[in-house]
């Protein structure tokens, strides 16, 4: 099975070229019937919590959850780590370091005050109080999503008492024995300090940390990817609770030219195409680039464990793209403004100065997207479904709020008062006019 190839010089490959973006686009849609879902779920979290986090449980993950799985005990917490193998434990312990290093590193500094018309005006950030985080389950054991988006919110200054976690055990196929928690989860989160930890998923994971139930807490800020209906009840839950942006299921772009590893390519795009589901885009001005990473797909595909979920994302998803030049590869790159950007092209800095849309870049064919998934230091939680046109991926920023600080500190003067009272007087908003009179009449 290999990406199928669209020649956007053709009509019949602009369109599907079309037709892949536009699937890729409906993910984040509201009007949607997973989305008139996810409505339904959360105003059954509202009306009848633990029952119905139960209920939705017992339908889609577990047919025998119970209240009583709902928490994660300490106890539980401590024996995962306990239990969890010395080498990973290195590993795990080596990539908190590096993602805490570099988000110290970006973590922005109050503004140092200006004086402005008599007011001494500043910035100060502080951190969102308490923050409720997805940790996908179900297919896949993504403790890396734990560390990327825990450690960014500790180092914003949020404690790791007020930090709680949902992450839902194994899906159980029918008639299949259930399937315990990932313990390197719930090691993680014993090595970040986090005992707030619940063994749900889904909307209606998401639907309960907004709102609340008997069992679990309410947050101030919900963050994390997570599938189509996670994404859906976060945006549906904006404004009751702080929310991140649409980080839906993993895609790639990767740009590449004649100077580019088809093996390493195949690599990246196969290790997206996992993710069950995954999309990927393979963009190349040159039709022999994108036959040789096709015969490289091909070559490795048998190779790998997921194999299923690969070839179903290849197929439904993915495509590769032949485009007139350089050029039209940064256009089209920009405009499906993917999770990750792969410039796997000879001059990679040069390309990234013309492209201005993507959750993250990955300079050269030497730098494989798995090394922000794991170990560089940037969060690889990102904006997907075309979202990088606005949006940015998960940061220290992400749990800092800014204010603005006002002050005159010699009492305000006449200039400032004058023009603000003659503002106010024209929004007929005598009281503001007035409030800014009476402290030059009181010196």
């Amino acid at each position: 099975m290999s990406l199928p190839v669209y020649d956007l010089s053709s009509s019949e490959g602009l369109s599907g070229f079309e037709q892949k973006l536009d699937r890729l686009r409906a993910t984040a849609a509201l009007n949607t019937d997973a989305a008139r879902t996810v409505a339904d779920i959360i105003h059954d979290v509202r009306t009848r919590g633990d029952d119905a986090v139960v209920d939705y449980m017992r339908r889609w993950t577990d047919p025998d959850f119970t209240a009583d799985d709902i928490v994660i005990s300490e106890a539980e917490l401590q024996q995962a780590l306990d239990d969890l193998d010395p080498t990973l434990r290195k590993a795990i312990e080596g990539s908190i370091a590096n993602v805490r290093e570099y988000q110290s590193h970006i973590k922005p500094a109050d503004v140092k005050p200006v004086t402005i018309g008599g007011a001494e005006l500043g910035l100060r950030f502080t951190p969102v109080s308490s923050v409720g985080l997805a940790v996908p389950g179900g297919t896949a054991v993504l403790f890396s999503t734990l560390i990327m988006l825990a450690v960014p919110a500790m180092v914003a200054g949020v404690k790791p008492e007020d930090i709680s976690v949902i992450n839902p055990p194994p899906t159980r196929k029918p008639g299949a024995p259930a399937q315990p928690m990932s313990t390197i989860v719930l090691a993680a989160c014993r090595l970040l300090g986090i005992s707030k930890v619940y063994r749900v998923g889904g909307a209606q994971g998401i639907a309960a940390l907004a709102l609340g139930t008997q069992r679990i807490k309410t947050v101030d800020m919900i963050a994390g990817p997570g599938n189509v209906f996670v994404q859906l009840a976060k945006q549906q839950l904006a404004g009751m609770v702080g929310t991140d942006a649409f980080y839906g299921p993993s895609e790639i772009v990767t740009i590449a030219d004649s100077q580019a590893d088809p093996v390493n390519i195949a690599a990246d795009l196969i290790a997206q195409a996992e993710h069950d589901p995954g999309k990927c885009f393979l963009i190349a001005w040159d039709r022999q680039v994108i036959d040789r990473i096709q015969n490289e797909i091909a070559r490795q595909i048998p190779q790998r464990d997921r194999q299923p979920a690969i070839l179903k994302a290849l197929a439904e998803d993915s495509c590769a793209l032949l485009v007139k030049d350089e050029a039209q590869a940064v256009a089209v790159a920009d405009t499906i403004a993917a999770e990750h950007v792969n410039l796997a092209v000879s001059n990679p800095d040069a390309l990234l100065a013309k492209l201005r849309h993507g959750g993250e870049f990955f300079l050269g064919d030497q730098t494989p997207v798995a090394a922000g998934d794991y170990w560089a230091g940037p969060s690889h939680t990102l904006p997907t479904a075309t979202t990088a046109r606005f949006a940015s991926g998960i940061s220290v920023y992400s749990f800092l709020k800014r204010s603005g600080t006002v002050c005159y500190r010699q009492g305000m003067p006449k200039q400032a008062i004058d023009a603000i009272a003659t503002l106010a007087q024209a929004e007929g908003l005598d009281a503001h006019a007035e409030s800014v009179r009476v402290r030059g009449r009181n010196r």
